[in-house]
């Protein structure tokens, strides 16, 4: 270890930058703006592609066909007094697979004599919203926007454009049976 001062550097000698050390005069260390530049636009992008991903999955679902139709059982033909209009429930037969509780959707049935069901979506067709039968007024409500549909699903009140949409019915045996599929609440 030598103790002679060290002589000033003149302005043309090369000597250690910003961003660099004194023992690495060489190679340029990654300044503290550029890592946070490089990390910003990093998290941008991850961000963004987890932003894209269901809108692609949205744009590219018509390429992959409409969801199955298929007979489901909603209970025993005698559950269903004539004239009455019963809640039922059934599995939605186009789940995403980690719907849950969510995948079980629900129908109105009603016996009108003893070989005829009607079912009709509980959904409203304005924008969707679940309807309610108020019995006493034989009435389908929904409670969003005040739609107001007859007993036979036409529309009597309120911006529903169309009538209730309905299942086809089929009895097997001694059980009620919907066809379950797409159905059209929009369009």
């Amino acid at each position: 270890m030598s103790t002679e001062p060290t002589a000033p550097r003149s302005p043309a000698e090369p000597g250690p930058g910003v961003g660099e050390s004194l023992t690495d005069a060489g190679a340029p260390l990654l300044s503290r703006r550029s890592f946070f530049t490089k990390l910003s636009l990093g998290l941008a992008g991850f961000g963004a592609a987890i932003t894209g991903l269901p809108i692609v999955g949205f744009l590219l679902a018509p390429l992959f066909g409409k969801p199955p139709q298929q007979w489901q059982s909603v209970g025993a033909i005698n559950d269903f007094a004539v004239g009455e209009t019963k809640l039922v429930t059934f599995e939605d037969p186009s789940p995403l697979p980690w719907a849950g509780v969510t995948a079980r959707t629900s129908a109105w049935v009603r016996r009108e004599n003893e070989a005829e069901f009607v079912a009709f979506a509980i959904n409203c067709t304005h924008l969707g919203c679940p309807v309610r039968w108020l019995s006493d007024a034989n009435i389908f409500m929904c409670p969003c926007h005040g739609g107001v549909f007859y007993q036979d699903g036409r529309v009597a009140a309120g911006p529903p454009p169309r009538p209730l949409f309905r299942y086809e019915t089929r009895v097997q045996g001694d059980q009620l049976e919907l066809l379950t599929g797409e159905l059209p609440i929009t369009g």
